[in-house]
């Protein structure tokens, strides 16, 4: 059967990585839908619009492309095939290494398009802050583990240590952007863990 309609004046797939790059870049305000346009080939307003509805509806299907790859990196943190220590410190580690490779935007796109959003963009904040409160999750879930299973003791405070690890590992974002090489970060995530290893003798 022969097909009917117009194709596509152009690639979906590549045009939501060209627009996750772009927001991940500039943020979701800065990043205009002209810039968008642009850097997704060009595409006309028409096509933009039939095929994403609208500028914020393309920066939440951005965010999903973000989380299931560069974003990938934080799955460490609920590995259960791996100690709770293991999964904290290669979790942080991995995302070290991914915010400050050169061979995109530099940071977190969870974080960064949350610095420059305004309050009149209260739901796309809200949507950074449910998908950064996902991790924080895995964080606390995963001490709690350690807690459990005789990893650190029970009398641990989880949620501070929760807030240390998630407030590190937000703050690469901001250390990646200042140009900070990935091994001074991770000399730093050495320094980091030996206050799990505190914790474990029940001395803080």
């Amino acid at each position: 059967m022969p097909r009917t309609g117009r194709p596509r004046e152009f690639n979906r797939d590549e045009a939501v990585t060209a627009a996750m790059l772009l927001f991940w870049e500039r943020g979701f305000e800065p990043a205009s839908l002209a810039q968008l346009r642009a850097a997704m080939g060009g595409i006309s307003p028409a096509s933009f619009y039939a095929a994403f509805e609208s500028k914020e509806a393309l920066f939440r299907e951005a965010v999903q492309r973000y989380i299931s790859t560069y974003g990938q990196v934080s799955e460490s943190f609920r590995d259960t095939s791996l100690t709770s220590k293991t999964a904290i410190e290669q979790g942080l580690r991995r995302s070290a290494r991914m915010q400050t490779e050169t061979s995109h935007p530099l940071g977190c796109l969870l974080v960064l398009s949350a610095v420059n959003c305004s309050p009149e963009q209260q739901q796309i904040q809200d949507l950074l802050t449910k998908e950064r409160e996902k991790v924080r999750g895995w964080i606390q879930d995963c001490i709690e583990r350690a807690a459990a299973n005789g990893e650190l003791p029970d009398s641990v405070d989880v949620a501070m240590l929760v807030t240390l690890f998630e407030t590190f590992l937000r703050g690469i974002s901001i250390q990646a952007q200042d140009g900070v090489p990935y091994e001074k970060i991770d000399a730093a995530i050495t320094q980091l863990m030996k206050i799990w290893e505190l914790s474990s003798l029940e001395k803080i």
